[in-house]
This record gives C-alpha cells, structure tokens and sequence, in this order.
C-alpha cells in the first residue's frame, strides 16, 4: 500500500515538473519564436539541459509535447465554435474564426509550431520544425473529419467524403491563415468571409445525420 502511495505521489510530482517545464518553454517560444532553443528553455526553467532532456527525450520530444498542449487547446475552441447554438454558416465563420485568432494572438507560438529557425542560426538552436508540423496539421484534419463526419449525411462515400473536406479545410485554413499572418492584406472578418464563401457551397446544401448533433 505504502509503495503504491509512494508512486502515485512520485507520478504527480513528475507530472507537475513536466508542466512546469511546458510553461517555461512557452514564455521563451513567446519570447524567441522558432529561434527557441533548449539552452534557453533549461535557463528559463531554472535547470541544465540534461534534466530537460530527461524530461523530454530529445528536442522533437519537447516540440511534440508543446504541439500537443497547444493543438489540444485550438481543438477545443473549434469544437466549441462548431457546437455554437447558431445557424450553420454562421458556425463555419466562427470555427474559421477560432483558428484564425489563435494564430494572431500568439503569433510567436504559431510560428515556433509551423515554420522552422531563421537559416542563418546555428544548427544546436533551432527545432526540426518541418519533420513535426505535417503530423501536426495531420491531427487537425482528422479531427475535423471525425466531427463533420458524425454530423454531415454525406452519402454512401461519407466517411471518405469527411476526410476529404477535414484536410482540405485544415489545408485551406493553414495557407489562408499563413499567407494573412505574414502580409495582412485584409481585416480577419474579411478573410472569414471570403473563406467562408469558397466553402459554404456544398456545406450549404449537405443535410445533418439524423443521428447526430448536427452541423
């Protein structure tokens, strides 16, 4: 019994450093942007960078464990702006919404997430970007199927239709949302609309499963 408590007390507080050590490593990619670097992050974090490789294995296991974090927290926006108790295409605006101004809130973040160290920085400082964010954008779009596939009746090719829409969607967002980001050509509520309009033809039209919550 007394081993038990023990390893239950030693998981907690592993588990509590391991957020304590995502919080730090958010304030330094808040700071640095994709030039984060681990010796920065372990400085941040009070330790040296073995204990935060212990932690983390390597820095693809720290960019993971950040990409997690924040695609979990933009999931449940999306699904909170997709459950909106309001017509459909205004759900479609708040959903593009969601993803758009969680990438201008915190442009540093997003760019540490999807785009790789300035070039001309030393190879130790920078994160391997590229190998992570296609899983990344991956996740979204699977996401996004499973959701339109539970409230869309799209037909005997449903499910392959689902997938299809969720990464062309994500894809469409990930693009849009970068090109806009960078250039600001447009206010975001035009850039909803806009993207709004390419999508709301074949969303409009699509009726709800009669066994789900709706869309």
């Amino acid at each position: 019994m007394e081993n038990t408590q023990h390893s239950g007390r030693q998981q907690a507080a592993t588990e509590r450093r391991r957020r304590e050590l995502l919080e730090a490593a958010d304030r330094i990619v808040l700071r640095d942007g994709p030039g984060a670097s681990m010796n920065a992050i372990a400085a941040e974090a009070g330790i040296t960078k073995p204990i935060l490789y212990r932690h983390f294995g390597d820095k693809g296991g720290l960019y993971r464990a950040l990409a997690v974090r924040h695609t979990d927290a933009l999931l449940d926006g999306l699904r909170a702006a997709l459950d909106s108790p309001v017509p459909r295409r205004d759900r479609v605006e708040a959903t593009l919404d969601t993803y758009l101004a969680a990438i201008e809130a915190r442009p540093q973040v997003y760019r540490f997430l999807m785009h790789p160290a300035d070039e001309e920085s030393p190879a130790e400082t920078g994160f391997d970007v590229g190998r992570h964010s296609a899983p990344l954008l991956r996740r979204l779009g699977e996401e996004l199927a499973k959701v339109i596939g539970e409230r869309l009746d799209l037909g005997p090719a449903g499910e392959e239709m689902a997938r299809v829409w969720g990464h062309g969607i994500v894809g469409m967002m990930h693009a849009a949302g970068d090109w806009w980001l960078r250039e600001r050509p447009c206010s975001r509520e035009q850039l909803v609309r806009h993207l709004t309009e390419l999508l709301w033809g074949r969303l409009a039209v699509a009726a709800d499963r009669a066994d789900g919550p709706g869309f």
